[in-house]
Order: structure tokens, then sequence, then C-alpha cells
């Protein structure tokens, strides 16, 4: 598709969304989302949205850049026959971060990947500290990248992750370039840890510079989220050797995963947000989120409890879903939050296609907060869709809702995680689209309650069978699944979970 065709498009789609009135309205989506033909990795030019695990994203001038561990769709072929022709397809240096650009985050570009091979370093590291098979098998990629400006000004640095998979021996490790796109130059280590230390060292966030201190947050299922205080001017640890404190745990570590942090600050609420991945990525991988005053923590839940403890948080933002139409999304986690430095917040995941698991799709999805400041994220990705004022008026119809819920069947952490399939979402893992009709004048049809949209701040209310939720926030966006432009909400209940709505007809 040419870039001129893809404006039209969206000039067309957004044709629906002017005037008095609303109906959804006929929009191409910006790609498919099964992309077994171009799986392969000479194919690299097409995995604009493909292919995008752990990703990490951060806006230079004209562009967002976005980076990401090298986990790929390796199609029918065994991983053995993989391994076997890496040597044999060109310009493609498998296992070592990708890198991506967009201007208006509905169109990326492959860059390639930020390295030719792993550093040295954090290999010896890794291996040095692992025995048998698991030596083998170690440092064979780098994983959860994550990239900030020098804050001098002078260059960028890109904090990535060595490891063995399920084994707590990794290295978090810094190198350096002159732009965001590289060359990038391997500078030491940050953090190391072994089957000594009670923490992991893997996936990094890193805070901005608070009076003059800046922090890392990293860590996953073993031992929990752990924070440590870096030095501005040289991006490594303030004390060699600190590992920093304890700021998010789960009770069972070793069954129960708790990974992936990410932190950003909010100057409307003056609060810190504490982002989290539970459960195994491949399947029941959803994100939750805690706050602070304070960059270091401590940091509380929905509930006020602290993430420190063995609680499991909420509120819970994303989970396997499934709209009608569609086959639905599993893995949905791993996220970087960022801004488009004017007010706008968005937030970019992975999103496994049910039931290929193995197949990763981007998925981007504008984040807003609710009045009381937690954040809340759109039901369906980002397609640039123009925004707009809705009417009650517009609100009347049939309405697809999901209830975003906490699977209600254990799975084993490692259950499909390294090889094979996963196996099926089972009923309670999967969050399934229900209908809702708002009626004119207020009533809900087939269902017991009430409707009210307040046209000034463009929050809608519902009363269903004795339950209230307040403050759904109300914009426009992209029916993935029908193809249509229409009108969105999301919010929290007063459980602390999320609740994503979309209209499907008048």
């Amino acid at each position: 598709m040419k870039l001129f065709d893809l404006v039209l498009i969206v000039s067309l789609c957004n044709l629906g969304l002017q005037g008095a009135g609303f109906d959804p309205t006929p929009c191409p989506n910006p790609w498919v989302d099964d992309y077994e033909q171009f799986s392969h990795p000479t194919d690299s030019a097409h995995w604009g949205t493909y292919n995008v695990h752990d990703p990490a994203c951060r806006k230079v001038g004209d562009y967002y850049y976005m980076y990401s561990t090298d986990a790929i769709y390796i199609g029918k072929e065994t991983r053995d026959e993989f391994r076997k022709k890496i040597g044999e397809w060109p310009n493609a240096n498998h296992g070592f971060l990708q890198m991506r650009r967009s201007k208006d985050l509905v169109n990326w570009e492959f860059m390639g990947w930020a390295f030719d091979s792993i550093p040295a370093e954090p290999v010896k590291w890794v291996k040095d500290n692992n025995e048998g098979e698991k030596k083998r098998h170690a440092a064979s990629n780098i994983w959860a990248p994550y990239m900030v400006p020098a804050p001098d000004g002078n260059g960028y640095r890109i904090y990535y992750c060595v490891s063995a998979f399920g084994e707590k021996t990794s290295m978090i490790a810094l190198a350096t370039a002159p732009t965001p796109l590289g060359p990038w130059t391997h500078q030491g280590s940050v953090v190391k840890t072994n089957q000594e230390t009670p923490m992991n060292a893997i996936d990094p966030t890193i805070s901005d510079v608070i009076d003059g201190k800046q922090w890392m947050i990293y860590g996953s299922y073993f031992g929990g989220i752990y924070c440590v205080e870096l030095d501005p001017a040289t991006g490594f640890v303030k004390t060699d050797g600190d590992l920093g404190h304890l700021v998010a745990r789960r009770a069972n570590y070793k069954e129960d995963n708790l990974e992936a942090p990410e932190l950003i600050y909010s100057p409307e609420f003056n609060k810190y947000y504490l982002f989290g991945s539970y459960d195994p990525l491949m399947t029941t991988y959803n994100v939750r989120v805690g706050r602070s005053d304070k960059p270091e923590g401590p940091f509380y839940d929905f509930n006020g409890k602290l993430m420190a403890d063995t609680t499991n948080n909420l509120p819970i933002l994303t989970a396997p879903y499934q709209f009608e139409g569609h086959p639905g999304w599993a893995g949905v986690a791993h996220c970087g939050v960022f801004n488009d430095g004017d007010g706008n917040w968005f937030i970019c995941h992975q999103g496994r296609l049910a039931p290929e698991y193995e197949k990763i799709d981007l998925h981007l999805r504008q984040l807003f907060f609710t009045p009381d400041g937690w954040p809340v994220i759109s039901p369906e990705r980002y397609a640039g869709t123009a925004q707009r004022t809705f009417t009650t008026e517009d609100l009347e119809g049939e309405w697809e809702i999901v209830r975003i819920h906490e699977p209600e069947a254990r799975r084993s952490l490692m259950a499909g995680q390294v090889s094979g399939p996963a196996g099926p979402l089972l009923d309670g893992e999967l969050c399934k689209s229900e209908r809702l009709i708002l009626e004119k004048g207020g009533n809900l049809a087939q269902k017991e309650g009430k409707w009210q949209f307040e046209e000034k701040n463009q929050h809608l209310l519902l009363n269903i069978n004795t339950e209230t939720i307040n403050n759904l926030t109300i914009f426009a966006g992209q029916d993935w699944e029908r193809a249509n432009t229409t009108v969105l909400f999301t919010g929290l209940d007063s459980h602390g979970r999320s609740i994503w709505g979309k209209k499907i007809s008048q």
C-alpha cells in the first residue's frame, strides 16, 4: 500500500465522525493481523508491526523510536531447522534487538538490529555462571531493551539484558550511540545477578533525572521487582555493587510471574506509576499498575495495598480478550508507556494471535487517566482516528463490552514458554465480549440498569444490575474486528478491573 493511498483511506474513514449524529463507518484496518507470509527473516522490511516483543518506545524529534526483544515467528519450520538456516539469511542478525521508527504511531518502519553480535562481557558472565545444558543455551539472545537520551544531551543510552531462560544468571548492560538508531557501543555492566542473589537482572525501566537523581527499576519472578539509584552522569549504578531495594513482588514468585516493570510520571496527578506484567507470557499475561509519590516507591495499588507485599494487585488493565469476529488475543502484556509531548499518553505491548501464540503483533493503544488518577487503556489498537466531541444521541445503540478480569484458571508459569504450543485459552482465562444496548432515554435493553452521558466531560456512567461504573472515557477509534471507525469507551469498575466498550450499530 502506498503512503498516498493510506492517507486517503484515513481521510475517508474520518468522514463518518463529522457532523451531527453518529454511525460506525467502514474503514480498512492499517494492516492484517496474521503475518504468515512475512515470517521469513529475509522479509524483515515488512515487519513494521510484526514480531514485536517486550517493546519500549520514546519520541525523539519527529520520530517515535521503538526497541524490542528479537523474538520472531518462525513459520512452520521446527526450531532446529530454523537455527540451521540463520547463517544463510543475509542482513538478518537474528537475536540482537529490533529497532523501529514511526511519525504517526500507525505506520512503522523496521530499521534493523542494534547489534551484530552479543557483547562479550554479558555472554561471559552468563555462561560462567551456568553449567551443562543451561550453559550451552545461555546468552543466546538480548532481551527487553530500554532507550533514554543521555541527560547531558550528548547521545543516547540503551539498557539491555542477557540471560539464561528460567535462571537468575543475568546482566543488564549499557550501550551508547550518537543517534537513536546507533551505532551502539557496549559500555559495561550495570547490574548482574546469579543463583546467589535474590533478584534477576532483566527488564530495566529508567526514570527521568529528578532533583539530580535517576533510578532504574528492574526484575522478574525471581525475587520480585527492585529499584536502584543510577549516576546520571555515567548511566551506571551510583554505588558499585548496589542491587537496590524491593518495590513489588508476588507471594509464590516461582509460580506466579511478575516481571516487565515500566515507570512513568504524570505531572497532572504528580504521581509515579509502576506497571508490571503478571502470569505466563504466551497465554494469560496481563498488566497491573500501582503508584507512588516518589520514583523509588513505595508503590500502592488500587486498594491501597503495598506492592512490595504479597497481595495480587489491582487495577488490572489488560488480559487475554476476544471481541466478536476475531479469534482473540493472548499474551497482552510487557508494556512500554510514553507520551507525545503534548499531554497524550500511549501504551505499547505485545499481543499473541490466538490460537497461534507464536505470532506476535504490536498492540499500541491510547492511555487515559480516570479523574482520581488511575491509568486506563483503549479496548482497541490505535489507528490515528480523528477525535471529536460526542453527544448523548451518538451513544444510543448496540455495543460490545469486555469486562477484563484476572485469569480464573491457573496455568503453570513455564507452560509453552520455551517451545511448542501453549495450549488453547480456557473459558476462565479469556475475557469474552457481550452485547449491551443503550436505549434512548437512559435505559439498558435486556438488562436491569441505566446509563447517563456527561457531554461536558465526555464521561459515561453505567449502572448494570445494581453495579455502578463511573467516569468511563468516551473517544473515537478503530473497530479492528469489524474494520469500522466507531466510538469507544474505557474505564475501571469499582473493584479496579478494566471495562471496555465499542459501539457496533445504532
